[in-house]
């Protein structure tokens, strides 16, 4: 039985500095039937002439200039010119696990299509890696590992950028990277939701993830908070808010603020409850704040929460359990 061609897609940008360990560990790959596509996105440094040499050696990597401009054009480009019957993607800057591509491809033709293959990842850096990051990797790899993953989509994004793998069949049929919407990977990630491809449990490290002061998602706009929130709300309003129920926010911080605008934006009726006796009472927006226990006197409420505090936020599921709601129905944490 032959092997199913893999397409990889690399975006790459001004990565010299790490594009040859990357690009090694795709050719290091205990999986062979695979082609890497790699879209050179305006490099200004020497990452171009790097995979170039790559690709004169091995004809698996074939390399291209963005038709456009952006990692989002790029990732277009690259899948416009890909012919594979699975489709995944790598950044520049990260390293794969020799046997990825192996465990991803295994568990994508035992469990067939509509199904999201996914790995666990650890992160790496010079001068190691902050606390906030070591706390995402367990958070993340927690959950890969029981592929419970959208059990807690609108928290962080839940399936990393470069590692997943899926069927081209139901790539384009998520719309792919067609929506020019940032960030483009938990734009992804909220459209696998919406289309129920169930994530398969992992519990290997499959992507050396890599952090430093530069990178992309710490400096460029795109990935600033308020796009992780319209994205948020953008998804909870289309794929899981109830207009027949009413909807509360819970949390009056700037992340509380921020949803109460994007609602009011939309048109979107709301309470907001919170726990701070200094706020209670108060009116942000022209909408008075009600004590959290406000909840129990609305008929099955939807809450959205955006308390940040690791212990508060154990409360409220404990007061969540206790009024016997459910996550994912009556009660979405969005940080």
């Amino acid at each position: 039985m032959s092997q199913p061609l893999v397409s990889i897609l690399v975006p790459f940008k001004n990565t010299e500095a790490f594009i040859n360990e990357c690009i090694d560990s795709i050719i290091n790959q205990t999986y062979t039937n695979w082609e890497a596509i790699v879209i050179d996105d305006s490099s200004t440094d020497k990452s171009n002439s790097i995979v170039e040499d790559y690709s004169q050696k091995d004809t698996r990597i074939r390399l291209f200039k963005n038709k456009g401009q952006g990692i989002i054009n790029a990732l277009q480009t690259a899948f416009s010119l890909c012919h594979g019957d699975y489709i995944t993607r790598m950044d520049s800057d990260d390293i794969m696990t020799p046997n990825r591509l192996e465990v991803m491809v295994n568990n994508l033709l035992k469990h067939g299509k509509h199904h999201l293959a996914v790995g666990q990842v650890k992160y790496f850096r010079a001068d190691g890696v902050s606390d906030g990051y070591a706390r995402y990797e367990r958070w993340i790899n927690a959950l890969t590992k029981t592929g419970s993953n959208y059990s807690e989509i609108y928290k962080e994004c839940v399936i990393p950028s470069p590692c997943w793998m899926l069927h081209r069949d139901d790539f384009i049929a998520c719309e792919g990277f067609k929506p020019n919407r940032y960030p483009e990977d938990y734009d992804l990630t909220f459209r696998f939701y919406r289309a129920g491809f169930k994530c398969i449990p992992c519990n290997e490290v499959l992507l050396q993830w890599r952090d430093y002061s530069t990178r992309t998602s710490r400096t460029h706009e795109h990935y600033a908070i308020n796009y992780f929130l319209d994205i948020k709300v953008h998804y909870f309003l289309e794929l899981d808010y109830d207009s027949n129920r009413p909807l509360t926010i819970w949390g009056a911080g700037n992340k509380g603020k921020t949803v109460a605008k994007l609602l009011i934006e939309n048109k979107i009726p709301f309470y907001w409850i919170c726990d701070n006796e200094k706020k209670i009472g108060k009116h942000i927006y022209e909408q008075e704040l009600y004590n959290f226990n406000y909840l129990e006197q609305l008929h099955k409420p939807q809450s959205i929460v955006t308390v940040a505090n690791a212990n508060e936020q154990e409360e409220i599921r404990t007061y969540f359990k206790e009024q016997q709601m459910q996550s994912m129905i009556d009660y979405f944490f969005f940080c």
